[in-house]
C-alpha cells in the first residue's frame, strides 16, 4: 500500500486493522458503566451551559475523572473507555518507556510486562519491571534489577521475553532475559557494555539489540579500570586492639598515606602479639573493584594473612591477585597473604565479585613480628563517581590533580541517606512562580583522566523516604563533556518513590585538562515551588578499543554460545561500518525488511537504513535524514520516523521537519503537514473518536516542540508537545473542521487487546468533546446528551488577563459566564456573555460576548458587539427586556464619545449599542454582578460592587428606569451578587452585604413600603459570601443559596424553606466553590425527603467536590447525595461551569397541592357563578311552574342595597398574583 492510498474512503478500515495485527493483543479490561443521570429537561426547550472548559464529557463510566494529565514525570497505564474517555489503570512514578504482552508457548497469557525508569508501578515497589495482570488490573514486580528498561521483546515462541536498558541485574549488564516464569535469566552474552534502546525480531526469528555499546557483557571492558578512589577520609574509621606505641595507634594514619613510607603517624598497628581489625564505615554506597594494601615494615612487624568483610552483607569477598614472588595470578578469600619483603611498596587485589557495599573491615589473620598493621589502605571503583556531598567525593588528600569535586549555590542541606546510596542535598524553594535557575544549582565535578565514549548517568534519591512526594518536581541538567561542544541539556523528574538514575547522554567526553573539564550542573526545571534534590553522577567509560560491535548485535537464541567473529553477520558487520560515535534508537521490522534509525552516518548513509532479509545495509531514498531519529512506529507497509531531522540528505522534500513518513513498497518520503517545531520522541497510535460515534486510529506524535508548522492553506498553530495525525484525513486532527474528543498530554508505548482499545502508556487528560466554554445539554428517552452551541473559540486566544480575582465574592473569571435565549418575533437567539475569544462567522474576532442566530434550516451565524467595549473586559450578568440586551460585569469601554463602566446595553433590534447608554457606574472597583427587571415593570435593579451610578451615589445597588438612575433606599452596601423577585414588590439580595451597619449575606427590599432594607429572619446561619441563589418555588418564597465560610473557606447548601433556613451538612469536599444552582426535573421520582420533592432535583455547577469521587463541574443533588454529572477541563487544568442556561422556566408544584392565590380565586369564582347560574336556571323553571300553576302575579317593587354584601377585598389584591413571574432564567 503506497502512503497516497491510505487516504482513500476506506482508510479508517485499513487503519483499524492495521492496528489490530501491528501490536501485540492482551485481553481486556472490564469496565463499569455508571446509571444515566435522572433529569428530565424538556420542559425547558433548550438548555446551555456555560462556564470555563475547553474540553467536556458526561459521568458516564467508573474511572472518568477530570484531573488534568501529570507533568511532574510520573505516567500511568491507560485504556480508552468505551465513550472514548482515557482513564488510568496503573499510576508509576516515572515513564513507561515499552511494553509487550507475556503469552506463554501454551498460549496462556501471564501478563502485560512494562518495563522503564520507574520505581513504582500501581503502588507497588518495582525497580524498572513489572508484569501488570489486565484481567484482574494487579502489578506484579519483578524485582531483580536496578536501573531503567528501555525496550522489551516478547518472544511467545521460546517462551522468553527480552529485556534492554540500561541496568544490572543477576550478572548481566544492559540485557537480559525473562524466561517463563523462572524469573531473570543471563542470556549467553550476558549483556552490553552500553545501554540498550530497541529490541525487534529479525525476519529470520534472531533476536536484534540495538543501543549505545561497543562489546559485549562478558566479552569486552573498559581498558583501564579501577580509575576512581573510593573516599576513605571522610569515613568513621575504627581499629582494635590497637598499639600502645605513640604514633601508632591511630587507624586514620593509614588513609591517603600512598607514599608507603612508614613510621610514627604513618603506621597503624595491633596490640602486641596478636591480630586485629581496622573498620571503615562510609556514609555512601559504593562498588569497590580493586584493594591496595601497603603492609606495615615497623621494626619486624607486619601482616601476614588477612580477610576482607563487606557489610551491610557480612560476606567474605574473593580476589584475585598476583604473587609478588612468583608472579603467578591466584585467589584468595579467608586468608590472603601479604608479602613481608620490604621492597614490594603494595599489593594489588582485585574483587572477583561486584558487590554494593557501605562499609568494610579488614580483619589481621596472622601476622609477622610481634604485630600486624599497615601503612595504607587504598580503595577504587571502575564507574568515575561525582557527589553533590563534597565530603563523598575524591580525598583532598590523595593530592590528585583533579579529583571529583562538587559545588552549590543556593539554600542547600545535607539529608541523610536513608535507603539511598549516599548522603544528599535537598533545597526547598517556596517562591512560588519565582524560581529560577539560579535559585538553587550543584555543580558536579567528575576526575576524567581518559578521553573515550562515557555513558552518564544522575541518581535521583526516592522520595518517600523524606516524605517530599508532593513537593518534588522538575529539575534541569546541562553537561559540558568536551572543550568545543555545545551543552547538552535535559530534563528529569524527581519524583520517584524509590531511587532511580536517569541516562543523560552517551558518547565522547574529554579528559580533564588545564583548560577544559567536564561538568554536570543541576538545578530548577519549574518556576513553582519545589524541593529539589541533588545526589550523584556516574561516568560509566566504554571500551576504546574496536570489539567489532557498534550499536547493533543480532543474537541467535538457537545456538548455545555467541560467535564474536562480528564480521560474519550482516547486521553486526552494518553497526561496525557506522562511525564510532554510532548510537542505535530504533529498530523496525517491516514486510522483511529491518529498519535501523538512530545517530550515526556513513560515506552514503545517515541516521536510518534499512536491511532486507538476507541483503546488506542499504541506504533510504535521499541517503537518509540530515539529523536524529529517535523512534519508529511501522504502520502496515509505511514507517513513521521521528527525530531531530528538518529534511533527506541529498534530496528535499517539503514538510519533512521532525516527522515523516517512509513508503516502504514506494521508497518514497512523505510530510506530515508541514511537520512540527522540535524534536519528536515517541510515535504512539491511539483510537480516537474523530467524528461522532466513529473511532479509526490515528497516529500521536510526542517531543519536544511548541508548534504545527504550516502546509499549504493551513496556518501553523500552537500545541505543548503533543499533536495527533489522523491518517484519513492526511491532516492534524486540529485543522479539520470537525466535532473531536479532547486528548492532551503525551505517550510513550502502545499495546493491542483483543476486543478492545489498545492499552496505552503515558500521561493523558481527556474528555469526551473538545467543546469550549458553553455546551447544549439536553434529555431524550432517559438519556442525556452534549452538543456544539456554536460558539467557536478563536485558535489563538488574544485575552490578556486568563485568571482574575476580585472583591470577596469573585471569582477566577474565563469563558462563558451566564447567557439567554430570545426566541420570541420569529427570532432565534442564543446569547453567551463572559470572558472569552471566539470567531463570528466571517472568522473575524469577537470577544467576551457572542450572539448566535440559527435560522429555520438550523444554519447558525455568530456575531458579536460591534467596537467600543475593552476586550479586557469580563461580562457577568444579562438580561433582557424587549428589545435592549443589558449586560453587566467589569466592562470599561467608550460608545459614541461617552464612557461606559459596570453596565452597556445593546439593541438586539438593531444590532448596535443604544443610544444613549446608561450612565456609567461608579467606584474603585466596579464590577456588576446581577441584572434584573421588577415585575409588571420597566424598571433594571443592577447590583454589583460599585458606589454610584453618574452623579448618584447609590452603592452596591441601582435601578435603571427611563433612563435615569435612582437609588433603592438607603443603609445598603457591600457587595451583591444575585437577586431574585419574590412577587413585584420584595426583592431578595445575596451576597457580601452590610444593611443599616450590620454585617450580612442576605437582604431583602421593600419597594412599596418606604424603600425599607431588612435582614431576613434566622439569615445569620449563613457562614459566607453567596455566590448563587435560586428560587425554590413559584413566588420565590423558598431558595436555595450556597457560597464559601468565611472563616474556613468551606462550601456550603442552604434551603430556605419560607419558614426556616436548613443547612445541609457536610455535603461538598473540600476546595469546593458554586458558582451556579438550578432546580430541574427528574424523569422518575427519588426518594422521598424534606428538601426536595421526589421529582425534582438540585442541579449544581462550580468546581465541585465529591467525596470519595473527586471534582466535577456539575453534580445532582436528590436532598441526600451528591451524584457527578459533568466532567471538564481546561488546558491542563480543571475546568468549571458557571450557568444553567434555559429557554423555559422550572414549573413547581405548590406545597399543600396549592397554586398562585389569583387562580385559586379565579376558579373559585368561575366555579362560584356556574353554581349560581345553575341554581338561577332551576330557580326560573321552578318559578315558571309555579306561576303557570297558580296565574300570575306583579312582583315587589322594592330592592335591597346591591352593595350590601359585597366583600371589601380590593380586586386587586385578589388578582395581582397573576401578573408575578414563573421561575426566572438561571
Amino acid at each position: 500500500m503506497r502512503f497516497s492510498e491510505l487516504f482513500g474512503p476506506t482508510a479508517a478500515r485499513i487503519a483499524a486493522s492495521i492496528l489490530a495485527t501491528s501490536l501485540p493483543a492482551v485481553q481486556a479490561v472490564n469496565f463499569n458503566s455508571v446509571p444515566p443521570p435522572d433529569i428530565d429537561l424538556s420542559a425547558l426547550g433548550r438548555v446551555a451551559l456555560t462556564g470555563d472548559f475547553d474540553s467536556i464529557s458526561l459521568y458516564t463510566y467508573e474511572g472518568q475523572n477530570q484531573n488534568g494529565f501529570s507533568t511532574n514525570g510520573s505516567q500511568a497505564l491507560l485504556q480508552q473507555l468505551p465513550n472514548g474517555v482515557f482513564t488510568t489503570l496503573q499510576s508509576s512514578d516515572a515513564m513507561i518507556m515499552a511494553m509487550c504482552p507475556f503469552v506463554r508457548s501454551n498460549g496462556d497469557l501471564a501478563g502485560v510486562v512494562v518495563g522503564g525508569n520507574f520505581t513504582s508501578l500501581g503502588g507497588i515497589r518495582a525497580a524498572g519491571a513489572a508484569l501488570w495482570d489486565p484481567t484482574k488490573n494487579q502489578v506484579v514486580p519483578l524485582p531483580g534489577l536496578q536501573g531503567s528498561v528501555n525496550a522489551l521483546y516478547c518472544d511467545q515462541g521460546r517462551d522468553t521475553v527480552y529485556v534492554g536498558g540500561d541496568f544490572t541485574g543477576s550478572n548481566s549488564t544492559n540485557a537480559i532475559a525473562w524466561v517463563g516464569m523462572a524469573g531473570w535469566t543471563n542470556l549467553p552474552f550476558e549483556g552490553f557494555n552500553g545501554p540498550v534502546d530497541s529490541i525487534v525480531k529479525a525476519p529470520d526469528g534472531k533476536i536484534i539489540f540495538g543501543g549505545a555499546f561497543t562489546g559485549l557483557g562478558n566479552k569486552t571492558t573498559p581498558a583501564n579500570k579501577d580509575q576512581q578512589l573510593v573516599n576513605l577520609q571522610s569515613a568513621n574509621i575504627t581499629s582494635g586492639p590497637n598499639s600502645t606505641q605513640k604514633g601508632f595507634s591511630d587507624p586514620r594514619n593509614v588513609v591517603c598515606s600512598t607514599s608507603g613510607l612508614g613510621g610514627a603517624g604513618k603506621t597503624w598497628l595491633t596490640a602486641d602479639n596478636g591480630g586485629g581489625f581496622w573498620r571503615a564505615d562510609l556514609n555512601f554506597g559504593f562498588e569497590p573493584t580493586k584493594l591496595r594494601i601497603y603492609n606495615a615494615h615497623q621494626d619486624g612487624s607486619g601482616t601476614k594473612t588477612f580477610r576482607f568483610k563487606a557489610f551491610p552483607i557480612n560476606g567474605i569477598m574473593n580476589f584475585t591477585y598476583t604473587d609478588p614472588d612468583s608472579k603467578q595470578n591466584a585467589t584468595c578469600d579467608n586468608s590472603c597473604p601479604l608479602s613481608h619483603n620490604p621492597e614490594v611498596e603494595f599489593q594489588d587485589f582485585t574483587f572477583v565479585n561486584n558487590v554494593g557495599m557501605n562499609s568494610f573491615q579488614i580483619d589481621i589473620r596472622d601476622i609477622y613480628g610481634s604485630s600486624g598493621g599497615f601503612n595504607g589502605i587504598d580503595l577504587f571503583q571502575n564507574d568515575i563517581y561525582a557527589y553533590a556531598v563534597s565530603d563523598l567525593n575524591e580525598p583532598t588528600c590523595a593530592n590528585l590533580e583533579f579529583p571529583s569535586n562538587s559545588t552549590q549555590t543556593g539554600p542547600w542541606s545535607v539529608t541523610p541517606s536513608g535507603n539511598s546510596a549516599a548522603q544528599y542535598l535537598t533545597a526547598n524553594l517556596t517562591t512560588d512562580g519565582n524560581v529560577t535557575s539560579a535559585s538553587a544549582e550543584v555543580t558536579f565535578l567528575p576526575d576524567i583522566r581518559q578521553s573515550g565514549n562515557y555513558t552518564v548517568t544522575i541518581y535521583t534519591p526516592g522520595c518517600q523516604q523524606d516524605n517530599s512526594c508532593s513537593q518534588r518536581g522538575k529539575a534541569n541538567v546541562t553537561g559540558t563533556f568536551s572543550a568545543d561542544g555545545k551543552p547538552v541539556n535535559n530534563i528529569i523528574f524527581q519524583t520517584n518513590d524509590f531511587d532511580k538514575y536517569d541516562q543523560i547522554y552517551t558518547g565522547p567526553v574529554d579528559a580533564n585538562s588545564d583548560s577544559f573539564r567536564a561538568r554536570i550542573t543541576l538545578s530548577p526545571g519549574q518556576n513553582d515551588s519545589l524541593s529539589l534534590v541533588a545526589l550523584r553522577v556516574r561516568f560509566q567509560l566504554l571500551d576504546p578499543s574496536s570489539s567489532g560491535l557498534n550499536g547493533l548485535f543480532e543474537f541467535d537464541p538457537g545456538q548455545a554460545t555467541v560467535d564474536t567473529d562480528f564480521k560474519n553477520n550482516t547486521v553486526d558487520s552494518a553497526g561496525s561500518s557506522l562511525d564510532t560515535d554510532a548510537t542505535i534508537t530504533s529498530l523496525a521490522v517491516v514486510g522483511k525488511t529491518t529498519f535501523v534509525g538512530g545517530n550515526f552516518s556513513t560515506s552514503n548513509i545517515s541516521n536510518i537504513f534499512a536491511i532486507p532479509d538476507g541483503g546488506n545495509m542499504t541506504a533510504l531514498t535521499g541517503r537518509g535524514l540530515n539529523n536524529a531519529v529517535t523512534h519508529f512506529f511501522p504502520f502496515g507497509n509505511l514507517l513513521f520516523v521521528a527525530g531531530n531531522f528538518t529534511d533527506t540528505v541529498s534530496t528535499s522534500t517539503a514538510g519533512i521537519k521532525h516527522v515523516a513518513v517512509y513508503d516502504v513498497e514506494g521508497r518514497t518520503w512523505s510530510p506530515l503537514g508541514g511537520g512540527v517545531n522540535g524534536p519528536v520522541e515517541r510515535i504512539v497510535p491511539l483510537l480516537l473518536n474523530t467524528t461522532m460515534g466513529k473511532p479509526e486510529t490515528c497516529i500521536t506524535v510526542n517531543g519536544h516542540f511548541t508548534q504545527v508548522l504550516d502546509s499549504g492553506t493551513k496556518p501553523s498553530f500552537d500545541v505543548d508537545g503533543f499533536a495527533i495525525w489522523v491518517p484519513s484525513h492526511n491532516d492534524w486532527l486540529q485543522n479539520l473542521d470537525i466535532q473531536a474528543q479532547s486528548i492532551k498530554g503525551s505517550l510513550t508505548a502502545a499495546t493491542n487487546i483483543t476486543g478492545d482499545s489498545p492499552l496505552l502508556a503515558g500521561t493523558i487528560q481527556s474528555q469526551g468533546w473538545a467543546l469550549s466554554d458553553a455546551v447544549a445539554l439536553s434529555t431524550q428517552d432517559g438519556n442525556a446528551n452534549l452538543a456544539p452551541i456554536g460558539l467557536r473559540e478563536s485558535p489563538a486566544g488574544t485575552v490578556s488577563s486568563k485568571l482574575r480575582k476580585r472583591e470577596v465574592i469573585s471569582q477566577n473569571v474565563t469563558g462563558a459566564v451566564t447567557g439567554l435565549f430570545v426566541t420570541d418575533d420569529n427570532r432565534n437567539i442564543t446569547v453567551l456573555a463572559g470572558h472569552f475569544d471566539a470567531l463570528a462567522s466571517d472568522d473575524t474576532p469577537i470577544h467576551n460576548v457572542v450572539l448566535i442566530s440559527t435560522d429555520d434550516k438550523g444554519k447558525m451565524t455568530a456575531s458579536g458587539l460591534t467596537s467600543g467595549i475593552s476586550n479586557d473586559s469580563i461580562f457577568r450578568a444579562v438580561s433582557r427586556d424587549s428589545n435592549t440586551l443589558s449586560l453587566g460585569g467589569e466592562i470599561m469601554g467608550t460608545i459614541k464619545g461617552d464612557t461606559v463602566t459596570g453596565i452597556v446595553q445593546w439593541d438586539l433590534g438593531g444590532s448596535a449599542f443604544v443610544d444613549p447608554q446608561p450612565p456609567a457606574l461608579t467606584g474603585h472597583t466596579v464590577a456588576v454582578y446581577s441584572i434584573t427587571t421588577r415585575p409588571s415593570s420597566s424598571d433594571l435593579y443592577v447590583g454589583g460592587n460599585f458606589t454610584g451610578a453618574g452623579q448618584l451615589q447609590c452603592p452596591s445597588i441601582c435601578v435603571y428606569s427611563q433612563g435615569n438612575w435612582n437609588r433603592p433606599g438607603q443603609g445598603v452596601g457591600g457587595t451583591i451578587s444575585n437577586m431574585l423577585w419574590q412577587g413585584k414588590d420584595q426583592l431578595l439580595v445575596a451576597g457580601d452585604l452590610s444593611i443599616s451597619s450590620n454585617d450580612t449575606f442576605l437582604g431583602t427590599y421593600e419597594v412599596s413600603n418606604n424603600q425599607a432594607w431588612s435582614i431576613p429572619s434566622g439569615a445569620s446561619v449563613v457562614p459566607g459570601p453567596v455566590t448563587a441563589l435560586v428560587q425554590a418555588d413559584t413566588d420565590g418564597s423558598s431558595y436555595w443559596i450556597s457560597g464559601n465560610d468565611a472563616k474556613n473557606g468551606s462550601a456550603y447548601l442552604i434551603k430556605y424553606d419560607g419558614d426556616n433556613f436548613r443547612v445541609v451538612p457536610s455535603v461538598f469536599g473540600d476546595r469546593t466553590t458554586v458558582r451556579g444552582l438550578s432546580v430541574v426535573s427528574t424523569s422518575k421520582a427519588h426518594d422521598s425527603n424534606d428538601l426536595l420533592e421526589d421529582k425534582l432535583t438540585l442541579m449544581i455547577t462550580g468546581t465541585i467536590n465529591v467525596p470519595s469521587f473527586g471534582n466535577a463541574s456539575a453534580v445532582l443533588f436528590n436532598g441526600t447525595t451528591l451524584t457527578p454529572l459533568i466532567l471538564a477541563n481546561s488546558g491542563n487544568n480543571q475546568g468549571s461551569l458557571s450557568q444553567v442556561v434555559t429557554e423555559m422556566n422550572q414549573k413547581f408544584n405548590e406545597a399543600n397541592g396549592g397554586m398562585k392565590v389569583g387562580y385559586i380565586v379565579a376558579i373559585a369564582l368561575a366555579i362560584a357563578l356556574g353554581v349560581m347560574f345553575l341554581l338561577v336556571a332551576i330557580g326560573l323553571l321552578v318559578e315558571r311552574r309555579r306561576r303557570k300553576a297558580e296565574g300570575y302575579r306583579p312582583a315587589p317593587q322594592n330592592y335591597f342595597e346591591k352593595t350590601a354584601n359585597m366583600g371589601r377585598i380590593p380586586p386587586e389584591r385578589l388578582f395581582s398574583s397573576l401578573n408575578q413571574p414563573a421561575a426566572p432564567r438561571v
